[in-house]
């Protein structure tokens, strides 16, 4: 098979060895790997053959800026993993087709639902999919009112930022928990605040992000990541969080829910989403599978998927390139633990 070059997006992040490794130890090809990160930091040169320093992706210049890379280096795919990467790709994908480099992203309107979780559940509750409570709030003024109407303070309440990721702006209010034991008990990453606390911080300025009001679900945390080809599931498997720090599971198990799994095929197929992505699930008090959110996008825990015996980010490679796609079994039970490992420049 032809080698490639891939580029990748948010080079730096913290969980990009792993990402790394689904592409190197691909087990068909030698893949080399370019690099795009805000960040000049000598160690992403341990991860990526070469790495390139550009804008945020909110600047006007960053979209040129990759696509003078892609040109130099000759990319043949490029691979969004952040959010925020998202609709300026799109935006731009003739003019990356044009120079020869393929853009890994679904269509616009998938992207434009997904990535804003109000919207995702609007189209589900459209589309006769079960959602928990929740609403639309602007300002502070419409705080009380929104978390009356999903059940406060009888029960918790989730709220969250709609347009940001990796556990930005998302909080739990429950009126059961005591702030003395959250001080004493929880680490410092908790979601737990008090509305008290919630309202002095969204009164302290005169605009505020959007923000989703919904019922807090009480079970455990897991996902399950997939590829997809225009609606129809090629590949999916679930992962159990079973600890999480930052919004990255250090710890997850393989695992199977095939309720999940029918709310996953349901969901993809009405959206007509075309790629990788991560779908986020939490348990209800009946120990039900609910969706909370889905990334469009290569997610951050990669590597436990191909030690299962399913390559998600490099089998979505081959699905671009139009290579025949083999038959994978995933492994149910396996498990990862994320430890730290430093990284030295300099020396």
């Amino acid at each position: 098979m032809n080698d490639l070059t891939i580029m990748i997006t948010a080079a730096g992040n913290q969980y990009m060895p792993g990402l790394v490794k689904c592409f190197r130890e691909n087990g068909e090809r030698n893949i080399r790997l370019v690099g795009a990160d805000m960040s000049d930091d000598p160690t992403i040169f341990q991860m990526m053959d070469i790495n390139y320093k550009v804008p945020a992706a909110t600047d006007p210049a960053y979209v040129d800026r990759l696509l003078e890379i892609c040109k130099n280096e000759k990319a043949d795919i490029v691979i969004p993993v952040m959010s925020a990467d998202l609709m300026p790709l799109i935006d731009n994908q003739k003019r990356f087709q044009e120079i020869g480099t393929i853009v890994s992203i679904s269509n616009r309107e998938s992207v434009e639902i997904t990535n804003n979780k109000f919207k995702l559940y609007e189209f589900m509750r459209n589309n006769g999919m079960k959602v928990p409570k929740f609403c639309l709030i602007k300002n502070a003024n419409e705080l009380k009112q929104a978390f009356e109407y999903v059940g406060y303070p009888k029960n918790p309440v989730c709220i969250k930022a709609t347009e940001l990721s990796g556990s930005r702006g998302i909080r739990i209010v429950d009126p059961s928990k005591s702030r003395f034991d959250i001080l004493f008990r929880e680490k410092p990453n908790s979601f737990y605040i008090s509305y008290e606390e919630l309202e002095v911080i969204l009164n302290e300025k005169e605009k505020m992000p959007e923000m989703m009001v919904m019922e807090a679900l009480p079970g455990k945390e897991f996902s399950i990541d997939l590829v997809a080809d225009h609606g129809k599931i090629l590949y999916m498997a679930a992962r159990q969080s079973n600890s999480i720090t930052a919004s990255i599971p250090m710890e997850a198990t393989l695992f199977h829910d095939e309720k999940a799994y029918n709310i996953a095929r349901e969901i993809i197929e009405k959206l007509k989403l075309d790629g990788n992505a991560d779908l986020d699930f939490k348990y209800n008090r009946k120990d039900e599978p609910v969706l909370m959110e889905i990334n469009p996008r290569v997610a951050a825990t990669m590597a436990i998927f191909m030690e299962g015996g399913m390559n998600l980010p490099y089998l979505r490679v081959k699905q671009l390139l139009g290579e025949e796609l083999p038959e994978c079994e995933i492994k149910n039970g396996v498990k990862m633990k994320r430890r730290y490992a430093e990284m030295f420049s300099g020396i």
